[in-house]
């Protein structure tokens, strides 16, 4: 199934093309070389001072069963349920200080945001699908993956490829075949002053 955006202007496909899908392919695996394709392009997303605060961890099903499954039960029931099939689970970390002098990162989570975009958008291109996620429990995930306290937690991501919506709940199938939508760019976008609410 393909979802592309309808858009006000055309935009690139690869943008277009990527979509947070639900419904992943259980028996097929996501290789070593693609998840280090992911994490590469991540790796060259922009950063303030080019610190680079992004931390993953990452968890693959086909070599890791255990930390998947650690990662796995960090995920609300909600998430659970569909994300089961996913082959990739990463844990979405970004540092709260400088590395370059240990000061606080106010723009952290912005830089490590872009990243994930990145990864996203780099699993777009394999032929992969990625969805980011809130609905976990980041205080479970800190303890079992031993994640520092001066890191913040942002996001867990599913990555896999697409599969039959058959597999979903009937809730998760009504979501995989609903509409894309975004709010219209004048309600978002304001040319020289604020005019939204």
């Amino acid at each position: 199934m393909q979802k592309p955006a309808i858009t006000q202007q055309a935009i690139h496909e690869l943008l277009a093309n990527r979509w947070s899908g639900r419904a992943y392919d259980a028996g097929k695996a996501v290789s070593q070389e693609q998840v280090v394709s992911l994490l590469e392009a991540a790796r060259w997303a922009p950063s303030c001072f080019g610190d680079q605060p992004w931390r993953y961890v990452f968890c693959n099903k086909a070599d890791n069963m255990q930390a998947w499954q650690a990662a796995f039960d960090c995920l609300v029931p909600g998430n659970q349920g569909w994300a089961v099939n996913a082959p990739v689970l990463l844990l979405i970390c970004a540092d709260t200080l400088f590395g370059h002098n240990d000061k606080p990162n106010k723009w952290a989570a912005y830089d490590t945001g872009a990243a994930t975009e990145n990864l996203c958008l780099q699993a777009t291109a394999l032929g992969l699908m990625a969805h980011q996620m809130g609905g976990f429990d980041a205080d479970k995930a800190r303890t079992t993956f031993k994640v520092p306290e001066r890191y913040q937690i942002l996001a867990m991501v599913t990555v896999g490829y697409q599969a039959a919506i058959e597999g979903l709940s009937e809730e998760d199938k009504a979501r995989e075949v609903a509409a894309r939508s975004r709010k219209p760019l004048d309600e978002l976008f304001f040319n020289g002053l604020w005019q939204g609410q």
